[in-house]
């Protein structure tokens, strides 16, 4: 089995760490949706809200109100899940903050970082690929839960950044166990509990990655109501459905027969205060050439669907270890809905808005 390395601290875990000690991350609002003044940096925090009240404590990861303390100060845990047929109903995905769906060969994975709630089990859990260690960089230092993978894939994910608390290294401590009801390899479950307390000593929460709207912040000029969107990811038609009597984008999949089937996690359909649609260049990974490696630390375009709009958006990312900087067409930073997101690491123009009153089957699924 492999040992778990040696967690050492960035300089971005040092930042957060000195932030905790003095008091917990603070949302990000204020303003009107021209003022860029309040975009997340490397701290994390600002200090008001709209109309310049003060801001009272948030999850990072969510910019919901902090109803457990020690919860805010742990780590993130980022797990890989199977999103092969076989592999669902998954478990945990709307326990995440935020999921990440990244093309792999000829399907999807999903990358769920829990931080202020977790999830007990979680997965199916499946194998990490090398395009894991910048996606995630900006987590801080974040437990790495995963079943495997080849050599040159592990050796990646061993001397990055990630702290690895995989099937293997976790030593039978992460509350990895068979589920008998399903068939492997989509059949490994873990629970993040257990996954916590392999946190090593010095760990610290992941900064905050958005900027969040308050009360009297308006949506940007762009930004256009719609039904929803489908977007093509590898071999994975997605379909995110606006529903206002809950505030949120549903998460449907087009099944075989070309019908579009509620995707579910935890007894409940799937779905996301906010959906990032983000083009991305894949490349060919070094460590295993079959994946496609999404380029993470780069700049390019794609889609905000939040509060019942889409929203045009460019996105910029040059350093790892610093969130994704997502700006309007007046070049102001984006604000999301709190709540939890997901990003889709999609393909170039793989994404179709569905106006409001238009049936989703005349709307042509994006080509890859």
């Amino acid at each position: 089995m492999t040992t778990p390395r040696p967690h050492r601290l960035t300089r971005v875990s040092r930042t957060a760490s000195a932030l905790v000690a003095t008091a917990l991350i603070v949302v990000a609002c204020g303003g009107g949706s021209s003022d860029t003044s309040d975009a997340a940096d490397d701290s994390g925090s600002s200090s008001t809200l709209a109309g310049g009240a003060p801001a009272g404590p948030v999850y990072p990861l969510t910019g919901l109100p902090v109803m457990d303390e020690a919860a805010a100060k742990r780590v993130a845990i980022v797990v890989k899940i199977d999103n092969h047929p076989r592999s669902r109903p998954q478990m945990g995905l709307n326990k995440a903050d935020i999921v990440f769906e990244e093309n792999v060969e000829s399907l999807t994975r999903f990358g769920a970082v829990f931080h202020s709630q977790g999830s007990d089990p979680v997965g199916p859990v499946r194998s990490g690929r090398t395009q894991d260690i910048d996606m995630f960089a900006s987590m801080n230092n974040p437990l790495f839960s995963w079943s495997g993978g080849n050599a040159r894939v592990t050796r990646a994910v061993n001397a990055s950044d990630m702290v690895n608390v995989g099937y293997s290294a976790s030593r039978g401590k992460g509350g990895y166990y068979r589920e008998k009801t399903r068939k492997a390899p989509h059949n490994l479950f873990a629970k993040t509990n257990n996954l916590w307390t392999l946190a090593p000593e010095g760990g610290a929460p992941p900064v905050q990655q958005y900027t969040y709207r308050g009360p009297s912040d308006a949506r940007p000029a762009t930004a256009v109501p719609v039904d929803g969107a489908k977007v093509s990811m590898y071999n994975v038609k997605v379909y995110w459905k606006w529903d206002s009597a809950t505030s949120s984008f549903l998460r449907f999949t087009q099944n075989i027969k070309g019908e579009l089937e509620p995707d579910e996690s935890d007894g409940s359909q799937v779905s996301a205060k906010n959906v990032l649609v983000l083009y991305h260049t894949y490349l060919r990974s070094k460590a295993d050439r079959k994946s496609p490696h999404a380029d993470t630390t780069s700049k390019g375009a794609g889609f905000v669907l939040t509060d019942g709009s889409a929203i045009p958006v460019t996105w910029r990312r040059m350093d790892r270890e610093v969130p994704y900087e997502i700006k309007d067409a007046a070049g102001a930073v984006v604000r999301l809905i709190p709540g939890n997101t997901w990003i889709q690491v999609a393909f170039k123009n793989t994404f179709a808005q569905v106006d409001p009153g238009v049936d989703p089957k005349k709307v042509k699924w994006p080509a890859i």
